[in-house]
């Protein structure tokens, strides 16, 4: 059964930090993962993937800022995120893509106060 468990979101001030964690069950880790975030009354949105070779794409807003990484030996995906801003408040989700279906795991809050 798969499996796709964030961690790590919270209430910080802005130009503050915080790690997200995907730890991932299954045969599935081995694919492209990536986290997404959904902000109140706007649409999903891509902020930063990484492929099972190592290679990663950002979104403009959050270049520089934020850092995708991947622990092969524990399953996990991470999304270090530096410089907080108030709209990067958002649920993050992080998600699997295989060659059939993607997963996706339920969503971590993050709330960015000014």
């Amino acid at each position: 059964q798969v499996q796709l468990v964030e961690s790590g979101g919270g209430l910080v001030q802005a130009g503050g930090s915080l790690r997200l964690s995907c730890v991932v069950s299954g045969s599935i880790y081995r694919n492209t993962m990536g986290w997404y975030r959904q902000a109140p009354g706007k649409q999903r949105e891509m902020v930063a993937t990484i492929s099972s070779g190592g290679s990663t794409i950002y979104a403009d807003s959050v270049k520089g800022r934020f850092t995708i990484s991947r622990d092969n030996a524990k399953n996990t995906v991470y999304l270090q995120m530096n410089s907080l801003k108030p709209e990067d408040t958002a649920v993050y989700y992080c998600k699997v893509s295989t060659p059939y279906d993607p997963y996706w795991g339920r969503g971590t809050q993050v709330t960015v106060s000014s």
